[in-house]
């Protein structure tokens, strides 16, 4: 009898981690969960391991260590804790695949590690390619590893591009939902609340990437991410707004014909494809009903409004630590206006500013990489601190 494909899930406790869980739980005989990790859930990652009974459960904040010990060791599973524990966590031997399910720069050190020891890598961290694509493209070629990517747009790609030669490419279309304020005026803009903006049309998912949909940053990470996953040219990516979420990407090739992938707004269908090594897997899950759907349609992204989504040509023309410089100073932005300090539109502004007080790296080495992931971070934090600098 075969033995199951043993996964590690960095980040077990988010939205991908806990549906990653779900296809675990759904397919015994197929993959077993040997690695769970987390940042600062402990109730949850103890909860999971006493379900799933990996070999390691590792905690990100050193402070809840105890208690994830104290909950898991009697049972047998071994407890770490701390950023190193959590990247050395993605390079064991007892996993065949790594999940990087965490959300923003943090899923770096550890996809890093799991090319390191060539593992199989279910991508759902778009950061690590946006921070660092240059880089972890240059490491996979040097590589056993491979990744399949599980953004319901790269994974909706990727199934496109199969048995189609990258040649025959014309080109690349995103799809973006359009998120909650898809008709808002720049006006109505200014004054939309945190709350207005985690009320996503259609999708379920954490705050963070809930934020970045209403920004449209999320699809300017993904042109970015795609760039690197597919080897395809900036000028031949373009996002769409969709705002049924069914298509959830599209290929054209140079005949003209374009292929996409349709189904139903939910994560389990590339969860479970990218676990599978790229194979399809007999599924309960409810199916799209084509008939349910009277129209699909689709219109030009407003870059004028969603001025995040102009951030990925610059990025990708200018190249360098560019693009680390927009995810750190994002990531601090989205924080602030998740906690009422600032005003949706200034999210783009404090990004901007930042971009103009950073060193540009033409060619940023790992190191270079930490260090303006750092200096953005100090320099968004400021700008939101003494917004008159």
């Amino acid at each position: 009898m075969t033995q199951p494909k043993r996964i590690a899930i960095i980040g077990s406790t988010g939205s991908i981690g806990t549906q990653t869980l779900d296809t675990i739980a759904a397919y015994p005989d197929m993959f077993k969960a040997t690695v769970l990790t987390a940042h600062r859930n402990a109730p949850l990652l103890i909860e999971q391991s006493l379900r799933f009974r990996p070999n390691l459960a590792v905690i990100g904040d050193d402070a809840l260590y105890g208690k994830v010990r104290d909950a898991l060791s009697p049972h047998g599973i071994e407890v770490a804790s701390g950023s190193v524990a959590l990247t050395h966590a993605a390079a064991r031997e007892d996993a065949d695949t790594v999940v990087t399910a965490t959300v923003g720069y943090s899923g770096l050190a550890p996809t890093i590690a799991a090319i390191s020891s060539g593992k199989e890598i279910a991508l759902a961290n778009k950061e690590t390619l946006v921070v660092a694509g240059e880089m972890i493209t240059e490491m996979l070629s040097h590589s056993t590893s491979k990744i399949i990517p599980v953004d319901s747009e790269h994974s909706a790609i990727y199934q496109c591009l199969a048995g189609e030669d990258k040649e025959s490419v014309s080109k690349l279309i995103i799809t973006a939902s359009g998120g909650p304020f898809r008709k808002y005026s720049k006006k109505d803009l200014e004054t939309v609340s945190a709350s207005d903006a985690l009320r996503h049309p259609n999708w379920n998912m954490g705050a963070k990437i809930t934020i970045d949909s209403a920004s449209m940053m999320n699809k300017a990470f993904e042109i970015i991410e795609a760039r690197w996953l597919f080897g395809i040219e900036p000028e031949r990516i373009e996002a769409v707004v969709h705002p049924q979420s069914i298509v959830h990407s599209m290929v054209q090739f140079r005949d003209g014909a374009v292929k996409a992938q349709l189904g139903l707004p939910d994560m389990h269908l590339p969860i479970r494809y990218a676990l599978a090594g790229a194979q399809r897997l007999l599924s309960d899950e409810p199916c799209l009903n084509i008939t349910d759907y009277a129209s699909l349609t689709f219109e030009a992204p407003d870059y004028d409004r969603f001025p995040c989504l102009g951030l990925a040509r610059h990025a990708l023309e200018r190249g360098g630590n560019t693009a680390c410089v927009i995810n750190a100073a994002n990531e601090i932005a989205v924080d602030a206006f998740l906690k009422g300090l600032i005003r949706f539109t200034q999210i783009p502004e404090i990004i901007i500013h930042t971009l103009e007080n950073i060193t540009f790296i033409e060619k940023p080495s790992y190191d270079e990489y930490v260090a303006t992931n750092a200096e953005a971070r100090r320099v968004a934090a400021s700008k939101i601190s003494h917004p008159q600098l």
